[in-house]
């Protein structure tokens, strides 16, 4: 039996414009399937690589890796979750652009009461892609100093905060003043308005010279080069994002000369494919925003239908913090 609902499909790669609300079938879920009614979708920049056709995907496409909901119905051999249960992911399949959906149960965790459907939509890719860069891509330790792009952004604002927590010393960019003044207000201990100075030389200056232990890009292409020169000898770049555009091939013996540099460039579905690692690392990002060391703020929600606009504004540069887009 199947249901008609609301959702976005994209016919084409473009701009914004390119998102049409419309009317979908949903079927009854398989084996090891599961339907949910989702509450709340998260927006995010890969989104936009999906719109735009730098991450490709067959036509007609559809959009959104991240939602929370509940769950309405099981198929045959499904353990994981029940129906009733609160639940969150942020995953593949892409398509959580939608009033209701069903998806592998792989993929859904339960999510505490404690946390409503809007946190955990602006929390479950930007917060686990927070814990990994910090206990793998880089382990962070007391006292390490830590290069933070896009510091009042979404994975920015998580960030620094779980940082702090882990005695980092941490410096942000940001865009304007106003953006510096809320990532201090979470715990940013220096904030660069990169449109006004050279991250670069204000990153030495902070650090004596040294250059920072780690760099964590989101950026890309405007700001890779610039990352690994204020990094300190045996320094680590991580680069998980590429809002300006892909990076440049680069020369390895680059690292060499700069210092012995190590660079990674880690991706959120390698950690989660894997049940025991999606769960350790739930279970890690749920204790720490119960406990109040994170505190997840959605400082912008659109409705679903209005998602072109969510996008103009993301893009643009508007958003701060977690965004939220709302099906119902």
């Amino acid at each position: 039996m199947s249901e008609t609902v609301k959702a976005i499909r994209i016919e084409s790669n473009g701009g914004p414009e390119a998102m049409q609300w419309v009317d979908v079938e949903v079927g009854a879920p398989g084996p090891g399937e599961v339907l949910i009614r989702q509450e709340a979708v998260g927006l995010n920049y890969i989104d936009v690589y999906f719109r735009t056709g730098l991450y490709p995907q067959e036509m007609p496409g559809s959009l959104g890796m991240e939602g929370a909901g509940v769950v309405e119905a099981i198929g045959e051999g499904v353990d994981l979750v029940a129906v009733g249960d609160r639940v969150a992911y942020a995953n593949r399949p892409i398509g959580a652009y939608a009033q209701k959906r069903v998806v592998p149960q792989e993929i859904l965790v339960k999510l505490p009461d404690e946390i409503s459907f809007e946190q955990a939509a602006g929390m479950m890719l930007q917060g686990l892609t927070v814990q990994y860069l910090v206990t793998d891509s880089y382990v962070v330790k007391p006292g390490d100093q830590v290069l933070l792009h896009a510091a009042a952004g979404g994975v920015g604002l998580i960030a620094v905060q779980w940082l702090k927590a882990l005695g980092a010393r941490v410096i942000g960019t940001v865009g304007s003043a106003e953006k510096a003044e809320l990532a201090k207000s979470y715990g940013c201990d220096e904030c660069i308005v990169y449109t006004e100075e050279d991250f670069v030389a204000r990153t030495r200056e902070l650090t004596e010279g040294k250059g920072v232990n780690v760099v964590y890009d989101s950026i890309g292409k405007d700001t890779f080069d610039g990352s690994l020169d204020c990094l300190a000898p045996r320094g680590t770049m991580v680069s998980f994002g590429n809002a300006t555009g892909p990076v440049e091939p680069l020369n390895i013996a680059t690292l060499a000369a700069k210092g012995s540099l190590k660079v990674t460039r880690p991706t959120l579905f390698a950690y989660v494919t894997e049940r025991p690692l999606l769960e350790s690392m739930c279970e890690d990002l749920f204790n720490r925003v119960l406990s109040g060391q994170v505190k997840i703020e959605v400082n912008q929600t659109y409705a679903l239908a209005d998602v072109a606009h969510a996008h103009i504004d993301l893009e643009s540069r508007k958003t701060t913090g977690s965004t939220v887009l709302l099906p119902y």
